[in-house]
């Protein structure tokens, strides 16, 4: 390795040091342990996953109902609802905000969208 990609490297992890001090990040890894640490929270989890499951499996069988999408919403509000996974999901969003910055201060100076999102030069 070249002397300048070591340096690269080393910036990145740097840089993933001062994502992991960020408040944002302290409030995601709290938020996710508090979720992981309720067993209520953890069987609406569960709960929804299978249901879900069940209801893309009716889905790509061609048995999936208006009522069993509903269903589904309903659950997954209701997940979303209970306060520890509500807290858990605005720390999410706030972190993905603090790194979607992140990503368009390092693409910026080169024109380049790590993230996929920008036109660049091949997307016609």
């Amino acid at each position: 390795m070249s002397v300048q990609t070591d340096r690269l490297e080393e910036l990145g992890q740097e840089l993933g040091e001062a994502i992991a001090e960020t408040d944002e990040y302290e409030a995601f890894e709290e938020a996710k342990a508090a979720v992981e640490a309720d067993d209520e929270v953890q069987e609406k989890i569960s709960a929804f996953h299978d249901l879900r499951d069940q209801f893309m499996h009716a889905r790509q069988t061609g048995n999936a109902t208006e009522a069993d999408l509903r269903e589904v919403q309903s659950a997954q509000e209701e997940l979303h609802a209970m306060p520890k996974m509500a807290e858990f999901l605005d720390a999410q969003e706030e972190l993905q905000n603090r790194l979607e910055a992140i990503n368009e201060a390092i693409s910026d100076p080169l024109a380049v969208d790590f993230g996929g999102e920008a036109g660049g030069c091949c997307n016609d």
